[in-house]
């Protein structure tokens, strides 16, 4: 059994990353620059933020966090948008998920420069991506997809379920896997809440993307001999052993599965580290786009 390390890819990239910007440097040439929202004080997106500015820091891109209580307006949300927008220097950035309730995210959304949107949540981009034209990919499935090109999984031909289908992760999977490139011409099925017998449609997948936000809901019984699992979740289980009180799992039972599948990534440490290489990726050919 392969375990798809997304830390140990991720800063294989990341120094690859990082030479082109020194290269960059030395022409004198613009380091890109990456800008993220934070709103209000949730602690998993706080985590993720901090990430992506130390990766900025690890590659030797510039990086701007923009902080807002929780309490902002809508009004005031939307002229933060616009400032980003219209800032020359800023190549992307991203409005981090979830906001409070009280926000319209799908409003903050379309109010994202699709030029500047090194997400790839904009209406603009996913089009784009579904004719396959140039584009900033959403950075989780993009990382899926590097992934799955460096380790050498074969997805030609393949059996392919996905679990959960997200405008995140779940649908642009489906899209991505399914297209006429390499990584791709897979037969895809996407499942969700109203799937009758999930369990069957798992069990003839040759890979499995879980997706689906529920914790170790994927067990041995629901897994094909020598398949490729990706698992997306991360989730936060009440464990009282631990220090924490609590431990992290994934939509798969990876202890259960791992001496039956041929490969599968890890939580932490799997799809997690390459969402953000993605996202610098995208930031990257932003700049360049300039």
């Amino acid at each position: 059994m392969q375990v798809l390390d997304g830390k140990a890819l991720a800063e294989t990239i990341k120094d690859e990353l990082k030479a082109e910007v020194d290269a960059i440097r030395q022409a004198a040439g613009k380091i890109p620059h990456l800008a993220a929202v934070l709103v209000g004080e949730d602690p998993a997106s706080q985590v993720y933020v901090r990430n992506k500015v130390r990766a900025c820091e690890q590659v030797g891109f510039r990086s701007s966090l923009v902080r807002r209580p929780a309490t902002i307006t809508q009004t005031e949300l939307l002229d933060v948008v616009r400032e980003l927008n219209e800032d020359p220097d800023v190549d992307g950035f991203i409005v981090q998920l979830p906001l409070p309730g009280h926000l319209d995210e799908e409003a903050v959304n379309l109010a994202i420069d699709p030029r500047k949107d090194v997400d790839g949540f904009t209406p603009d981009n996913v089009g784009r991506m579904t004719l396959g034209l140039d584009c900033y990919l959403p950075a989780t499935p993009n990382g899926i997809m590097i992934m799955l090109e460096r380790y050498g999984v074969e997805t030609s031909g393949k059996e392919v379920v996905v679990l959960g289908r997200s405008n995140i992760v779940g649908t642009p999977m489906t899209i991505l896997l399914s297209r006429k490139a390499n990584p791709g011409n897979a037969t895809v099925t996407i499942c969700h809440s109203r799937t009758k017998d999930v369990a069957a449609h798992c069990r003839r997948a040759d890979i499995l993307v879980a997706a689906i936000g529920i914790p170790e809901m994927v067990t041995a019984d629901m897994v094909k001999e020598g398949a490729v699992i990706i698992d997306v979740g991360i989730n936060r289980v009440e464990d009282s052993s631990r220090s924490r009180g609590y431990r992290l799992a994934g939509d798969v039972d990876y202890a259960g599965v791992k001496d039956k599948v041929s490969a599968i990534t890890p939580v932490p440490g799997g799809v997690g580290p390459m969402t953000i290489v993605s996202l610098m990726m995208n930031t990257l050919q932003a700049s360049k786009a300039k």
